[in-house]
């Protein structure tokens, strides 16, 4: 029972408490540069997960047989080798969105959120910890940039996932398709997360302090 517990709380704080891009600061760059549309959000966040799941369950299987002067060399093989693999299913099956999304599927190498949790988790934990610690980071890294993405396309286009939403009245925001609105959304939302982190960590201690 405790196991399960320490599982479910591996799993659940990557989607809120170590959240990548509203808490960590982490994977700016793909949520910056691909979160124009829902279905661009969505899919790099897909192909993320895909990369971070899939790595660190290696590094956890082979993290006593390899070096320590050679881990992170390792780990980046790794990593891109998988990352390869989803830039040509990418490109073989959904050509649009592999168009779309252009160099930052391959730029998946050098995001920090993958090497991060290999480095800081998958090397040193066994599998099913690893397993359940990159599907919640990976999940909530997904939301966040399908998120960023839904408000920007609805502001921007007037449309989510591709689908008219606002009638011919809705006056476009141009400013949400272009890199300005993508710092605008990411702030807005971080302030917002921190905001509403702050207001349950202040009901928390009063709770405490009403408790004792």
């Amino acid at each position: 029972m405790q196991q399960d517990k320490s599982l479910l709380y591996e799993f659940k704080k990557g989607l809120w408490q170590d959240i990548p891009p509203f808490r960590l600061l982490l994977g700016l760059c793909p949520a910056l540069a691909v979160s124009n549309s829902a279905i661009n959000g969505l899919s790099m966040g897909l192909a993320t997960l895909f990369v971070l799941f899939t790595s660190n369950i290696v590094v956890s299987l082979i993290r006593r047989t390899i070096s320590a002067k050679v881990r992170i060399p390792a780990y980046v093989v790794v990593i891109a080798t998988l990352v390869t693999v989803t830039d040509i299913f990418l490109a073989a099956v959904f050509p649009a969105i592999s168009k779309a999304l252009g160099p930052y599927i391959p730029l998946i190498v050098a995001n920090c959120i993958i090497l991060g949790r290999a480095e800081a988790f998958a090397q040193k934990n066994a599998l099913l910890p690893t397993a359940m610690d990159t599907l919640g980071i990976g999940i909530g890294f997904t939301m966040s940039l399908t998120l960023m993405g839904t408000i920007r396309e609805v502001l921007g286009f007037g449309s989510v996932f591709g689908m008219q939403l606002l009638g011919s009245w809705f006056e476009p925001w141009i400013v949400m398709i272009l890199p300005a609105g993508a710092f605008l959304v990411l702030g807005g939302l971080v302030a917002l997360v921190s905001w509403i982190s702050s207001r349950k960590a202040a009901r928390a201690r009063a709770a405490e302090t009403a408790a004792s």
